[in-house]
């Protein structure tokens, strides 16, 4: 799970109108998957008004012969943690949180005994990478524990407040998913439900996505794409286990179809644009603006291109055994998508030529 730091620089200012055929958007990403001897690779250009073109090329496991399909389940690493972010954003209007909710005042437990630097920290501040957080804690020796997924995520709140922060909060960009695994866990505190729940109610359900969490598929069935460590090199295993621990959920463990996430991408340049349905304007526009200088965002990065209009708004996300990258143009009203069962460093270089054909593609 990584931010996507290869930015595109491209031209072109026409607006979208209609996507392209799902035909001419197989073959652009097809030889983009030979080339990088990639077991799948699949794309999705989406308009804002509806429309939505998704292709898929390749098999879901090397050295088996079952195509993967625009149905398929794919993971997306840490893109989660826009979604993360907009769980978030929802309980803050509902008065459950506010951005500027801190540590010690939402998890006052877990944070006794925590240095006051530590227990100062804001959900703002987590959800931007500027909490002075290390990335991780070692999440098998959390999760080796027990106790229920809550239960666990309170518990890295604990471990994380006896830790040395990096930097003074506020002051320094620092990429953590301990961060948003803190920011999940005050969610579940203030909502009274788990973070898998409130992503179901908050954000699935209101816009028709069958998403899920952990590795895809069946363990030991070839009926979703399989994770691979290379191109040629299948994992061992597959199934909902074969992710990073569940612990982890608020910083990246989602899958999706490719639709049921341009529904959600979709549905935040609509919201950017005043017309979203799970927010208000002003919060989406909250929500993709950086807050401390720089160009992350909450859940985004945020840079500008020509071919854009101005601002886009970008994420990528690995588990290491799949990848995923988001591009957003709200000014212009498109986006792309692209996935892969893959997770090698090949598979991002994939993606980013595969993001960069795409856009220039794009209906005008």
């Amino acid at each position: 799970m990584k931010l996507f730091a290869v930015l595109l620089v491209l031209a072109g200012s026409a607006v979208a109108q209609a996507p392209a055929s799902s035909s001419s958007l197989q073959g652009l990403l097809a030889p983009i998957r030979e080339k990088y001897r990639l077991p799948a690779l699949g794309g999705a250009i989406v308009l804002e008004g509806g429309g939505v073109d998704v292709a898929v090329t390749g098999v879901r496991k090397a050295g088996a012969d079952v195509n993967a399909t625009d149905e398929d389940d794919w993971h997306l690493g840490s893109d989660t943690k826009a979604m993360t972010a907009t769980v978030i954003a929802r309980l803050v209007e509902r008065g459950k949180l506010s951005w500027e909710s801190t540590i010690g005042e939402t998890l006052p437990a877990e944070s006794a005994g925590s240095p006051e630097p530590f227990r100062r920290i804001t959900l703002l501040q987590l959800l931007s990478h500027q909490a002075g957080l290390p990335a991780n804690l070692d999440w098998n020796e959390i999760s080796s524990r027990g106790g229920s997924l809550q239960e666990q995520r309170r518990r890295a709140v604990q471990q994380a407040g006896q830790a040395k922060l990096l930097s003074t909060p506020g002051t320094q960009f620092s990429y953590s998913n301990l961060g948003y695994v803190i920011a999940g866990a005050m969610a579940e505190h203030a909502a009274g439900r788990s973070w898998e729940e409130l992503m179901q109610e908050l954000v699935f359900t209101p816009l028709g996505m069958h998403c899920g969490f952990g590795g895809t598929g069946t363990a030991g069935k070839i009926d979703q794409p399989w994770p691979h460590i290379s191109g040629d090199h299948p994992a061992p295993n597959n199934g909902p286990d074969e992710d990073n621990r569940p612990v982890l959920g608020p910083a990246g463990t989602v899958h999706c179809p490719l639709r049921s996430w341009a529904s959600f991408v979709r549905d935040q340049m609509a919201g950017e644009n005043g017309n979203g349905k799970l927010l208000k304007p002003e919060t989406y526009r909250f929500l993709h603006a950086p807050h401390f200088g720089g160009n992350y965002a909450l859940g985004w990065g945020a840079v500008d291109r020509d071919w854009g209009g101005g601002r886009v708004l970008t994420h990528a996300g690995s588990n290491t055994m799949n990848f995923a990258v988001v591009w957003m143009a709200p000014l212009r009203h498109f986006a792309v998508l692209v996935v892969t069962n893959d997770g090698e460093q090949s598979a991002a270089k994939a993606c980013d030529e595969a993001a960069s054909a795409m856009i220039l593609q794009r209906p005008h």
